[in-house]
């Protein structure tokens, strides 16, 4: 029952609040803040429980007074309320009580590259890039592009941002994958309908703490900066190329003109990548998860497709499809395909938890 399930979290709930009263964790600021954490989290839990208990106690006085011929009528209709108020109440419990992902807070990396349909995919690398953008907007997030590698026209082969705000890994990580895009390129002449697609990586911004790397690990090389087609654009020797050598990662940093900051953001995106690995491997190993951690899953599997003539997007994982490409992606109103992806996995997540 799921009102026993709760139990244990009240009981820890009052306990810690007995616990913050008492004169030697007051004295002890680790030990306060990291109660004053944890209780911090069991506020929600604890609100909806006491709200949850409340109802079911409510149901059931009321059931017993059905039977009455002066109070049945009133019993009657106070369960019309009562009843769905208990089964809204016990979803958003479910989704509560889930395990929380460790990395829901973090900021991230969002690494967007080009993939089969050369020059068109560049071209559709940054107007991905350009609804994530004004998507950051809308959620007041902060945006920083790290490293970029220009194609044709206002193309991308490459483009990686570091995103940051509020709950931006939990909002993006079902992001990754492949996007499919069929439209007719701005360099198609006999308006043909061509598939191309890019790649799509979130990675949570990890601390130093997260992830170690030996430096003997690293190759670091240093070389001048080049536009497109490989022309210099500047005299010093600022782009920096790092390579871990024992995963083979890659990481080439050429965006900003001092090789100092070009050399610290190529390791904070290294790092970030190395993480990123270390989860997918950990998803691989735990096959009865892997199917719920689709943020960080296979980046070769194709998760959505942008058909421009149909004004169309459609989501492969949940079979969603809508009619308003034009605005998702003008507007930036992602939410209309990530809150159903979020609920989709909270309700996979569910089942699997038995909860």
């Amino acid at each position: 029952m799921l009102k026993n399930k709760l139990q244990p979290f009240l009981d820890r709930y009052d306990e810690i609040t007995r616990l913050l009263s008492e004169p030697d964790v007051a004295s002890d600021i680790t030990k306060m803040t990291n109660l004053s954490k944890e209780q911090s989290k069991l506020e929600a839990i604890k609100d909806k429980a006491n709200e949850y208990i409340q109802t079911i106690e409510s149901i059931e006085e009321n059931r017993t007074l059905l039977e009455d011929s002066e109070l049945g009528e009133l019993a009657k209709e106070e369960l019309k309320e009562l009843e769905p108020l208990r089964e809204s109440l016990e979803e958003e419990i479910r989704v509560i009580l889930l395990p929380t992902d460790p990395n829901d807070d973090k900021n991230i990396f969002l690494e967007i590259r080009a993939g089969t349909g050369g020059d068109e995919a560049a071209l559709f690398v940054s107007d991905l890039f350009k609804s994530y953008l004004r998507y950051a907007e809308t959620k007041g997030w902060k945006v920083e592009i790290v490293n970029s590698s220009e194609g044709v026209l206002d193309g991308y082969k490459e483009v990686v941002a570091l995103i940051k705000g509020e709950s931006v890994y939990s909002r993006l990580k079902f992001e990754g994958g492949v996007h499919r895009v069929q439209r007719v390129p701005k360099t198609e002449s006999q308006g043909r309908v061509h598939t191309s697609a890019v790649t799509v990586a979130v990675m949570p911004e990890v601390d130093d703490v997260e992830i170690e790397i030996n430096p003997n690990d690293l190759k670091i090389d240093v070389m001048r900066s080049s536009g497109n087609g490989g022309q210099s654009v500047n005299t010093t020797d600022s782009a920096v190329r790092i390579t871990h050598l024992p995963s083979g990662l890659v990481v080439t940093n050429q965006d900003g003109k001092s090789q100092h900051k070009n050399k610290a953001s190529a390791m904070k995106i290294l790092k970030a990548r190395l993480y990123d690995l270390q989860m997918q491997e950990q998803n691989s190993a735990e096959s009865e998860k892997r199917k719920l951690q689709v943020g960080s899953g296979d980046r070769s599997a194709r998760i959505r497709t942008y058909n421009y003539p149909q004004n169309r997007i459609t989501d492969h994982r949940i079979g969603l499809t809508l009619y308003r490409l034009d605005a998702i992606m003008e507007g930036g109103l992602y939410d209309e395909i990530i809150d159903p992806l979020i609920t989709h996995y909270q309700a996979e997540a569910i089942k699997e938890a038995g909860l």
